[in-house]
């Protein structure tokens, strides 16, 4: 898909990503924003395999004679954003049938060739929280995707763990969301919903314990449940929830269920956080935050403020932030951390709200998030400061190989809008394309 080099690259730098990172290739006299650590003013970037094998001052790191060099010389590199809530990808999770669906999963309805996927590459994000939708107490299983280009299925874009397992949460919501007032199913109270939410997980520590009772004997095993597995599987530590709540009462009411049955948790939105910032602190509890530009939203979120980053910061509190797309385009998640920053968050930690912070809440802090050796060549290549309204994403790259470039036409066209640029996978730049090998 991508056709043009950026104006700073060579071309055997092409050769080096199309071979797989065969050679090392170092980004060079760029200030480097690690996030963990300090700035280096003129900084090299040494990329091999997909994974940084080096990084600090340019005038001390040793490069071998094999190595391409790529010099960034007045931009900035730092890690590649971590989206820890979006809904990129047209995804679908539970139906109307019941409040709580644990066993529904994501995966099985995302289509990995919808342009909200390329919009996101255009912001400079990663890495993906890619949730269902909280109209339920349960709408299913959360996926962490790696934005990889070219993606044919599913699978293209998915993070395993050691054990082959792909890696991903549970989506849980209170508030006015689930509520359906003359349901039979769904709950018309708050009251009732943390009671239908509590009853599952009882059910789920029954269902536990009677597996371990069976031990090794299977006729003693109970019915197979996959809605139970996917809860055991929170109860245990292996899947973490996501849950959606705005109020402060909503907020508490959370955190009164994460002790109660010991799941670790991730709250998102938190409108009202300002409010019980110290009680989130004190339970341990992160939060992802989003900060909405435009007006709009709903009756519960009517309390949100800016100030929600810099007080969950001075509470202790480990804060990250989200697009919730598109309630915030991908493209413009940066401006995220610059609206917390005149808020009265800290700079450093709203750049490691954007990055590490929400690695750490997706359990990836090992591979993403900031860059140090070893960890996924996930970086991002910018026009001047991240938190400068007048700064735009370069390029992108993931495990060391390019998605995005802005001096592409097409990549443009996604990062800037305009017609065509909406369209799956392929999109159009109409009496263009056939200067680019496309058809009219």
């Amino acid at each position: 898909m991508k056709k043009f080099l950026y104006l700073i690259g060579i071309s055997l730098f092409a050769v080096s990503l199309l071979s797989g990172q065969e050679k090392p290739t170092a980004f060079i006299n760029a200030k480097i924003i690690p996030v963990v650590g300090q700035s280096i003013e003129q900084g090299t970037l040494l990329v091999q395999n997909g994974r940084i094998t080096a990084i600090g001052d340019a005038r001390t790191v040793r490069l071998s004679s094999d190595v391409i060099t790529v010099d960034l010389s007045g931009k900035v590199i730092m890690p590649g954003l971590v989206d820890s809530h979006s809904h990129i990808g047209e995804g679908a999770g539970a139906d109307g049938s019941s409040p709580i669906q644990p066993e529904v999963r994501l995966l099985d309805s995302l289509n990995v060739r919808a342009s909200g996927i390329q919009r996101a590459q255009a912001g400079g994000i990663t890495t993906v929280n890619v949730m269902p939708g909280s109209g339920h107490l349960n709408s299913g299983q959360t996926l962490y995707l790696k934005l990889r280009d070219n993606a044919n299925t599913i699978d293209d874009l998915l993070i395993f763990d050691k054990n082959g397992n792909y890696a991903g949460g549970i989506k849980f919501a209170n508030g006015t969301n689930s509520l359906r007032s003359g349901s039979s199913n769904f709950p018309g109270t708050r009251a009732k919903s943390a009671a239908l939410v509590r009853e599952q997980f009882i059910k789920a520590q029954d269902y536990r314990e009677k597996i371990r009772r069976a031990g090794n004997d299977k006729s003693k095993l109970p019915p197979r449940d996959l809605a139970m597995e996917a809860l055991v599987e929170v109860l245990d530590g292996k899947r973490v929830v996501h849950f959606h709540t705005h109020r402060h009462d909503d907020i508490i009411t959370v955190l009164r269920l994460q002790k109660e049955f010991g799941f670790k948790v991730v709250l998102q939105h938190v409108s009202e956080a300002w409010k019980v910032a110290d009680e989130i602190a004190k339970a341990k509890v992160p939060s992802s935050v989003i900060l909405i530009d435009s007006p709009g939203g709903k009756l519960e979120a009517v309390d949100v403020s800016y100030t929600n980053g810099a007080a969950l910061e001075k509470a202790g509190a480990l804060v990250g932030f989200h697009t919730d797309d598109y309630i915030t385009d991908s493209r413009f998640f940066l401006r995220s951390a610059g609206l917390a920053v005149r808020a009265g968050m800290s700079r450093e930690k709203a750049l490691y709200g954007m990055t590490m912070a929400n690695a750490i809440m997706l359990d990836l802090q090992t591979r993403i998030g900031s860059l140090e050796t070893g960890k996924d060549a996930d970086f991002i290549v910018l026009s001047g400061d991240p938190l400068s309204v007048y700064t735009h994403v370069l390029q992108t790259y993931i495990e060391g190989k390019k998605v995005f470039d802005r001096t592409d036409p097409k990549d443009l066209l996604i990062a800037t809008g305009g017609y065509g640029a909406s369209r799956d996978r392929e999109i159009h730049i109409d009496c263009f394309d056939g200067d680019l090998g496309g058809q009219n």
